[in-house]
């Protein structure tokens, strides 16, 4: 079943479209003049959907995703915050995901110019009564979701503490990557790192392989790991570039055979399909005084595989 919509509202000069899910929220398609676009919706302020000029689409999404509030849909770009997995007291992953996000019209300015290159959307995320009685911390979550003129999506998260006192969170941008066989897939980037291994208590080991390859579950946080991650996909030619900026993790998943056959909305043989590569903020807590803000950026890029070499020595620039 599609994301059957209607169209609420268009401005064709901004390059934005407002429609709405089956459930009534919101979404905002980014458009680039090239013919990629991307969909974010107001649900967990998700990216839900990124798409190449030639209409593939480059984050997996599962067949057997439940498109229904308040759970996260199992796809996408989820924003995981103020909690990553089980770390704390809250629901798996925090709660910022299960929200109903807003417009931001007020939309503080970035120190940045494009110049009218790049399309975007920017939503808040205030705590409502209920948060505050199971995370009693006043915040608000700026996301800027943006789109180049060459279909480079980028994520710009602003945590400002609007409390009277310190709080600490953690932060994953939890990215499902769209692969042709994961088999055939290996990460660049990652070589050398400690990494905690979730599947051993969060053991902590050195990754030993020239790079990630994968043959059986994997769900592990790389940490103090560089900026930029290249995943390439043999079968695609193509290859994912990752470049972040405030995030020192990196969290690699995949749930292989036995653990897609526990999970109700994920298919048995989809693990194939799918790669999480997650830019995070996990190991070490970030803790944001009275009035601090927190920036965490993300930008994702797909070039042909040939080019990828040239990308991991690039800046972040987003």
């Amino acid at each position: 079943m599609s994301m059957g919509s209607f169209v609420n509202s268009m401005d064709p000069r901004s390059g934005l479209e407002v429609i709405r899910d089956w459930n009534g929220v919101a979404q905002v398609v980014l458009r680039s003049p090239k013919g990629a676009s991307a969909r974010v919706s107001l649900h967990g302020g998700q990216v839900v959907s990124w798409r190449n000029d030639r209409g593939e689409d480059l984050l997996f999404t599962s067949s057997k995703a439940i498109f229904k509030p308040p759970n996260a849909m199992r796809g996408g770009i989820q924003m995981c915050f103020p909690q990553f997995g089980y770390s704390g007291t809250l629901e798996r992953h925090g709660f910022a995901r299960n929200r109903i996000w807003a417009l931001d019209d007020e939309h503080p300015p970035l120190n940045h110019n494009d110049n009218g290159s790049k399309v975007s959307v920017d939503l808040i995320l205030k705590p409502s009564e209920d948060d505050l009685k199971c995370w009693p911390h006043c915040f608000e979550f700026r996301l800027r979701v943006s789109l180049s003129k060459d279909g480079d999506l980028s994520l710009i998260s602003r945590i400002r503490n609007v409390n009277g006192k310190p709080f600490s969170f953690s932060f994953a941008y939890h990215t499902y990557l769209s692969v042709s066989d994961i088999s055939e897939v290996r990460i660049e980037g990652l070589e050398t790192l400690d990494y905690l291994d979730n599947l051993s208590h969060k053991e902590r080991f050195t990754e030993q392989g020239d790079a990630i390859t994968f043959e059986s579950e994997v769900d592990r946080v790389y940490v103090s790991s560089p900026n930029v991650v290249a995943i390439l996909d043999h079968e695609k030619k193509h290859s994912f570039v990752i470049r972040k900026d405030g995030l020192p993790d990196v969290v690699v998943w995949n749930p292989w055979e036995k653990k897609s056959k526990t999970m109700v909305d994920f298919g048995d043989e989809e693990y194939k399909q799918m790669l999480c590569v997650d830019a995070a903020a996990v190991e070490r807590a970030i803790t944001l005084r009275p009035g601090e803000e927190w920036t965490g950026k993300l930008e994702l890029s797909a070039v042909l595989s040939t080019n990828c070499s040239d990308h991991l020595d690039h800046p972040v620039s987003i």
